[in-house]
This record gives C-alpha cells, structure tokens and sequence, in this order.
C-alpha cells in the first residue's frame, strides 16, 4: 500500500520522468485495439510496482503476440491518457474484450498469474 502512495505522489513530484518503453505509444488514439482483446498497463518507470511489473509486461507480450494486444502507457508522458482512463493510482491494469468494451480493472501490482487468469476468462490462450 505504501508503494502505492510514493507511486501516486511521485507522479506529482517528478512528472518529466521517461517511459521504460514508447512501443505502441505512437497510437494511443488507436487503444484499446479493435477485434483484439486489450490490455493496457498504465503507470511510469520510476513507479516501484510499475518497475517490478516490467518484465512480466514483456513476457506477456511475447507469448500473447497477435492474440492479445498488451501495452505500457507511461501515465507522466501521456497525462491525457491517465485522465482518459480515469486512472486514480499507478499502475492500473486495464483489460478490454474484442469489442473495446472495458472487462476488468486492477489497482497496483499484478502478478503474471492473475494476468494470465484474466486473459483466459476472454478467451485468450498464450502462444
């Protein structure tokens, strides 16, 4: 929970911070991504759970690939996208079925297992 709070405020006080990754970033507009079941990680790469949650993202991507879209929005690069998104504290997970219809959000960290969980209650399988 305390990690939750220094994430929050940290956001407030260090907003020039740079993504961990822009890939994907070039088409937010585009998210969630029509016909394709969508997740999105919304937080900042100086956030601590957003850091420990980096390398799942990755995993995931791989073995999701063309099943699922999975992407990383650094929330202190695209202010409007927290705003969009409703986002009260970093990270936020959200998950969109193929119609972009919002299925299931999640504050703080999420470990790759419930992730994984989600997915499949959307019908998606890993590669």
């Amino acid at each position: 929970m305390m990690a939750l709070i220094v994430c929050s405020l940290s956001a407030v006080l260090f907003p020039g911070s740079a993504c961990c990754s822009k890939e994907g970033q070039d088409n937010l507009s585009q998210l969630p991504t029509k016909g394709m079941v969508t997740m999105l990680d919304l937080g900042a790469n100086k956030c601590i759970p957003c850091k420990m949650m980096a390398p799942i993202i990755e995993e995931l991507k791989q073995e999701y690939e063309r099943k699922a879209s999975i992407v990383f929005i650094d929330v202190w690069e695209h202010r409007e996208q927290a705003q969009k998104y409703g986002i009260r504290v970093i990270p936020t997970q959200i998950f969109f079925d193929k119609n972009g219809k919002e299925f299931f959000r999640h504050e703080g960290f999420m470990d790759k297992k419930s992730i994984v969980r989600i997915l499949g209650k959307l019908s998606v399988t890993s590669n």
